[in-house]
């Protein structure tokens, strides 16, 4: 055959392979979340094998394996008890909360490791919604933004790195920039959950932390989060999330699921400047799990391959249950 350009000679050999790659994966580009609790002991979570609450004594000893790995950033999530729960979610800022205590003894044993939290009401809610539920059942805006803004200077206080609003108010990331500043935390950064849709990849990470939609005999619940969360038929959207985010001084946009929305991800690249991080969440964690207990696939090499596909599509960041896993991984190749 009479062909001038071979596109197979550039992956004739291992090293040919290498030489021209044109993406790569890091330990150092995953974010690992971790679910801390008040309980005595380590408890697995059953949709998520691999996953566990951990207490805050033994957070330290798997944030410090993260560490030796290669990982530099982890997220905490927490497991707060059902009678600390309220309409408006008002634990969230307890100074001496699961949460900032737990920032403060990771911050004593491991300062170096970047620590980023979650913005938002629904662990702290008796309705297990984002936000507070007013008694006509509408998710209120502007009143859960005032809780967002004590919660994030709470969290900076105990020593946060990065704050992530994952609740998806209108205006929360102009509102916590200016909380932060007032405060004198303008060196913290903030992590936007910029294209969070309303998807059914959350599951598992609802039962971690028990923070789904309640039923409430005393006033309607909303049986969903699609007043807030994107819909997830809508793509040019995300744009315009990006750009208020940006405007209103977000340091990181985050794109939440990852793998049935790297059209967004790779939409955001084109559009910012700014990092953009994907979240590889607990339903696409899950699904390889349970593949993988079934032995119907390599767990290795598909979880590799997911993550580098975040990294081609445009993220620069993960934040992946995988994250220990797959460090572990890339350090035998």
């Amino acid at each position: 055959m009479d062909l001038t350009y071979r596109p197979r000679r550039l992956r004739r050999t291992p090293s040919i392979r290498e030489m021209v790659r044109e993406y790569s994966l890091n330990p150092s580009d995953f974010i690992y979340p971790l679910f801390v609790h008040e309980g005595n002991d380590v408890e697995p979570i059953g949709a998520m094998p691999g996953a566990y609450r951990w207490t805050i004594d033994r957070l330290m000893g798997e944030v410090s394996r993260a560490w030796d790995l290669g990982i530099r950033s982890v997220v905490l999530f927490p497991k707060i008890d059902d009678e600390l729960k309220t309409e408006d979610g008002a634990e969230c800022f307890n100074e001496d909360g699961l949460i900032p205590r737990a920032i403060r003894r990771l911050k004593e044993e491991l300062p170096e490791m970047t620590v980023m939290t979650d913005v938002a009401l629904d662990p702290y809610s008796c309705d297990g919604h984002d936000g507070i539920v007013s008694s006509e059942g509408i998710v209120l805006n502007d009143e859960t933004i005032l809780n967002l803004c004590r919660q994030a200077v709470v969290q900076a206080e105990a020593g946060a790195d990065l704050i992530g609003p994952s609740d998806m108010m209108d205006g929360r990331v102009g509102a916590i920039r200016e909380a932060l500043d007032e405060e004198g935390f303008e060196h913290v950064g903030i992590i936007s959950y910029t294209a969070k849709y309303a998807s059914a990849y959350y599951g598992p990470f609802r039962e971690a932390l028990d923070s789904a939609p309640r039923e409430d005999g005393g006033k309607p619940i909303p049986k969903n989060k699609s007043t807030y969360q994107m819909d997830p038929a809508n793509g040019r959207e995300a744009i315009t999330e990006a750009q208020l985010d940006e405007q209103e001084g977000a340091d990181i946009l985050m794109v939440k699921p990852g793998l049935a929305y790297l059209d967004i991800i790779h939409r955001l690249r084109n559009e910012s400047e700014l990092p953009i991080a994907a979240y590889n969440v607990s339903g696409e964690y899950a699904m390889v799990k349970a593949a993988s207990a079934k032995g119907w696939i390599d767990e290795k090499a598909i979880v590799l391959e997911t993550l580098l596909s975040f990294k081609r599509a445009g993220a620069d960041l993960i934040l992946t249950y995988h994250a220990c896993d797959a460090a572990s991984w890339l350090s035998e190749s």
